[in-house]
């Protein structure tokens, strides 16, 4: 299922991933939707229920840079093609679960390596959103979709807030 064409629009910022710089972060938007690819995916299923995990909606990570946890299946081709290396597997820096990601800060020396993913509960995460040279190699490699980038989306970042 894509990343809607209108995103942020109908969303709203739910936590924050910060970056141990001090300055970067990004939101995590939502809500999430509950049918979204990982939640059909095979792999994915197995990958929870091996680690004793519900799989939950989850919502959007980033904004500038967003990739919609609820249908990224963790194939990895975004953080292969992407050529600046803004994202990492999350979970190879904090293997935690992804819904305890919120207001979690991270350095930033996750995995950027496409088959170094912790499993299939592990989620491609835009840490360094801000170094995005804008040229789409990840969009157009993402088997669902589930990553939309927009230069226009650095204005509903700043201008986002938690209420």
């Amino acid at each position: 299922m894509p990343i809607a064409e209108n995103f942020p629009e109908g969303l709203k910022p739910i936590g924050k991933i910060n970056h141990s710089d001090g300055e970067h972060f990004h939101w995590i938007w939502g809500p999430g939707k509950a049918d979204g690819e990982a939640s059909k995916d095979e792999n994915v299923i197995k990958a929870y229920e091996a680690h004793g995990e519900k799989q939950i909606p989850l919502g959007v990570s980033g904004t500038a840079v967003a990739v919609d946890w609820d249908s990224c299946v963790a194939d990895g081709a975004c953080i292969e093609a992407c050529p600046v290396q803004v994202f990492q597997w999350y979970r190879t820096e904090k293997d935690i679960p992804a819904k305890d990601v919120i207001d979690q800060t991270f350095e930033g020396t996750g995995s950027r390596v496409k088959d170094e993913r912790k499993d299939y509960t592990d989620k491609a995460d835009p840490i360094l959103e801000h170094d995005c040279i804008w040229c789409m190699a990840c969009v157009s490699v993402c088997p669902p979709q589930a990553i939309k980038v927009d230069q226009g989306n650095v204005e509903a970042h700043e201008n986002a807030s938690l209420t």
